[in-house]
């Protein structure tokens, strides 16, 4: 056989290429980006006006993340800033240094290297009962919820870490503005759902209403929403402000190693990194492993891949200055609601973030400072509001129990590692209380699900 007549085999695209195909509009992709600027923007300008962060460090440094996750995970994987870092360093006192907060996420991030390597974060993964990872989710979605709700009814001092007085009714940040993004986005995303897809051969057997509305809901959901609600926040930006266009600054500035002592590394780990390790853990890891199987079930990710991630990004980053960061269930939530679906949508993100930290560097602060804390409000609410309803699928009520005491503890005790502790707990009490008892002197007894025991209780005829 002449081997020039073989027919050639089809060419397979480089693994990175096919991780940032488009799997929906080009549209929805980059209103997806936008997403999870909710929590990113407060937290960053926080951090800068109070802790002195270096805005254009991590505007650049963060940009980079966006685009390695993004080529190398293949589903729209966020770049959040680690929380409760950022809490300590903002609300206790004396405030963390540029230094403290770099060594904090760095032993966070060696710590979650560790784990990584030694396989013990795939155990973590895959023995951690499903309803206590649903709590832990649907605590971090309530919050989300709950500041967001705060961000659109007051006025905010970031550098107070606290809300001042009644939001009014008008202005460039009013109650009007902030409702009116919300119906915008309710009315072009819906619930967020993926019902309005509908394949051809059902829409044969559609009636002519029905394929009507079927067209409409498609060109609704085809317009990047949250992509222009953002961007007319930053045009309202000048107009609340409009000096800020003289005080704007063209180049980034410059990058340099920081000067840490011994002092910094013990600060930055008894303050910033113990109240963070877990939150990373259980939110960073696990539950956005979790999330992402649920919404990408062909792509399920590995927690040893993520645990390297979160761990490289942070000892690359730190040392230069750059805002610790990890990636969140709640921010993988806001970008899947508004259209993202694959890794594109956060390179997108990341090209965007790189062209700002180098043409406007530092100075871009003072836009960001003028940015409607409303609009900030209601991107946010989506976020939680998705992030939460990833506990849809508790079946029972046992289930439904253990994630309920999960969550609330969590949201009482302002910590997801309590929350966690107090669900692991429950599970195992009532696994024991239906495990074969005949090891402590009673008559032996099959296991029980929580099933059986709700259908015990129903009477016979």
């Amino acid at each position: 056989m002449d081997p020039s007549s073989a027919t050639p085999l089809p060419r397979q695209n480089p693994w990175w290429r096919r991780h940032v195909l488009l799997k929906t509009s080009l549209s929805s992709e980059l209103s997806g980006a936008v997403g999870d600027l909710g929590t990113f923007i407060p937290i960053v300008l926080t951090l800068t006006l109070v802790s002195h962060l270096d805005l254009s460090t991590t505007l650049i440094f963060t940009s980079l993340y966006n685009i390695s996750t993004g080529l190398l995970f293949g589903v729209p994987m966020p770049v959040q800033p680690m929380k409760s870092i950022a809490a300590v360093a903002v609300s206790e006192l004396p405030h963390l240094t540029t230094a403290q907060i770099a060594t904090a996420g760095a032993t966070t991030a060696a710590t979650l290297l560790i784990l990584g390597a030694t396989g013990l974060m795939s155990f973590f993964y895959s023995f951690i009962p499903l309803p206590v990872v649903r709590g832990v989710q649907l605590s971090q979605g309530l919050s989300f919820a709950f500041s967001a709700i705060k961000y659109i009814r007051y006025n905010q001092d970031f550098i107070a870490s606290k809300s001042t007085t009644p939001r009014s009714w008008l202005g460039l940040d009013g109650l009007i503005l902030a409702i009116s993004a919300f119906l915008f986005l309710v009315l072009t995303n819906g619930f967020g759902g993926d019902n309005h897809t509908i394949d051809d051969n059902d829409n044969n057997s559609l009636t002519r209403p029905q394929r009507r509305m079927s067209k409409r809901l498609r060109v609704l959901s085809a317009i990047p929403s949250a992509l222009i609600v953002f961007l007319f926040g930053l045009v309202l930006c000048f107009f609340r402000d409009p000096s800020i266009i003289n005080d704007l600054k063209f180049g980034p500035s410059r990058i340099q190693l920081l000067k840490i002592t011994w002092e910094d590394w013990k600060i930055g780990f008894l303050r910033g990194a113990i109240p963070q390790i877990p939150l990373s853990i259980l939110n960073s890891v696990i539950a956005v492993c979790k999330l992402s199987t649920d919404l990408f079930p062909d792509h399920e990710l590995s927690a040893t891949k993520v645990s390297f991630s979160v761990g490289v990004m942070n000892l690359v980053g730190c040392w230069f200055g750059a805002m610790p960061v990890c990636h969140g269930a709640g921010g993988l939530a806001g970008q899947y609601r508004f259209g993202a679906r694959s890794g594109a949508s956060v390179v997108f993100l990341g090209i965007g973030k790189l062209a700002i930290g180098l043409v406007f560097g530092n100075s871009f602060v003072k836009i960001l400072s003028q940015f409607p804390i409303g609009i900030l409000g209601v991107l946010l609410l989506f976020s939680g509001i998705e992030l939460a309803m990833a506990s849809k699928d508790m079946n029972t009520k046992e289930q439904s129990f253990v994630m309920l005491v999960c969550a609330a503890v969590s949201l009482t005790g302002s910590s997801a590692a309590l929350g966690f502790g107090c669900g692991i707990l429950l599970h195992l009490l009532l696994k024991l209380r239906s495990m074969e008892c005949s090891c402590f002197g009673f008559s032996r007894c099959s296991s029980k699900t929580s099933a059986d025991e709700e259908s015990a209780l129903i009477p016979s005829d």
